[in-house]
């Protein structure tokens, strides 16, 4: 597909269009079909929100994707590297600072394919890291024996040296089970689990190079390295502050450092998120089940899925790797800030704002149909 160089602010005004009627936001099939022919993904930090803050006309541009009594009107879902949260929660989260009905079932997050592990792990003890709530996100997969790193690490005294210059540390996981530090110390972790970014870089790095050196038992003999799962390997992402933030990507890069400077065998891991091709995959398999959750069409293609983002190496990479039906539109909201498309990864639209690639869509769609 041509890459399109458009520079929304000269080009796309939405005086210029002329949006059809909301029936005709769906491909003209036949009556009993009735199926959407594209769908939209959308990336959160740097398109949607900012901090906790909308940006570039999120919550007008989500508006125009439902009909005039709140119902969903043209399938789409946030695509998302973060996580740390249940969808529901994240979901009510969402609705509540956009504005509009959001499901769980339109939040993907990088953890969200830690589900599929469950049937691997899901009665083994595992450890799950990061902030807000990962414990209770592995747990609402269907995890039995999951363990918070803040909660596993309490039960080993000593473990981090540090732990008496640190204040009380904020944004962590408040799940916690009544359990017996004898059973905790002496069962084996058979994999820990990095569902968002670490909050206490040098404890977590220590504990869970602790667990990974010793087959899944601190402080025993050197042992087979248990799994190691990352959510997603974003070296940086973008927040309110007007430079990008480190990611769980630098944290990997650190713990992997010092891994494999200590431990004879290199680190071993798996890391999920965009740009990883199965992100897309599934993400368009999401949006297919949202189609047939408000329709009563059964399996099929869709003729387009736009990627709509703010990173060129994470959203427009893993779009243009996806190939086919995916169509690319790169925001300057947030990592992405220059004049003309990306030189390395250049997306098939460039625009300021999502709400100017919601214009986009609409329009395009709309031309197709007519």
């Amino acid at each position: 597909m041509n890459h399109l160089r458009i520079l929304a602010r000269n080009s796309l005004r939405r005086r210029d269009f002329s949006l059809r009627s909301p029936s005709r936001s769906f491909c003209n099939l036949s009556p009993e079909s009735n199926r959407p022919c594209y769908g939209i993904a959308f990336d959160i930090d740097g398109v949607i929100l900012l901090g906790s803050s909308p940006v570039g006309g999120s919550p007008g541009a989500l508006r125009r994707l439902y009909d005039d009594s709140g119902a969903l009107k043209i399938p789409f879902c946030f695509l998302t590297n973060g996580g740390g949260l249940p969808e529901s929660k994240r979901a009510s989260e969402m609705s509540q600072l956009l504005g509009v009905n959001v499901s769980p079932l339109q939040v993907v997050q990088g953890h969200s394919p830690f589900r599929k592990l469950v049937n691997r792990f899901g009665n083994e003890l595992v450890v799950a890291a990061g902030k807000g709530e990962p414990a209770a996100v592995m747990s609402n997969y269907g995890f039995k024996n999951v363990i918070s790193l803040d909660e596993y690490a309490s039960y080993f005294d000593n473990i981090d040296p540090l732990a008496p210059y640190k204040k009380s540390m904020t944004g962590q996981d408040s799940r916690k089970e009544t359990r017996s530090r004898a059973n905790v110390v002496s069962e084996r972790v058979h994999a820990a689990f990095i569902v968002s970014d670490p909050v206490d870089w040098s404890r977590d790095i220590q504990v869970l190079c602790d667990i990974l050196r010793t087959g899944g038992l601190p402080g025993r003999e050197i042992g087979p390295q248990p799994h190691l799962y990352f959510a997603n390997d974003d070296l940086d992402y973008q927040t309110a502050f007007p430079t990008e933030r480190l990611g769980m990507g630098a944290f990997r890069i650190a713990l992997e450092s010092i891994f494999n400077r200590i431990h004879d065998n290199p680190l071993e891991y798996t890391s999920f998120g965009k740009p990883n091709p199965f992100v897309f995959k599934n993400a368009e398999d999401v949006l297919k089940e949202i189609t047939h959750s408000h329709s009563d069409s059964g399996s099929h293609n869709f003729r387009t899925l736009y990627m709509v983002g703010d990173n060129p190496k994470i959203d427009i990479r893993g779009a243009r790797q996806a190939g086919n039906p995916w169509f690319s539109i790169l925001t300057r909201t947030g990592v992405f800030k220059g004049k003309d498309n990306h030189s390395e990864f250049p997306a098939d639209l460039v625009v300021d704002t999502v709400e100017e690639a919601v214009d986009f869509i609409l329009t395009r769609e709309s031309t197709k149909q007519s």
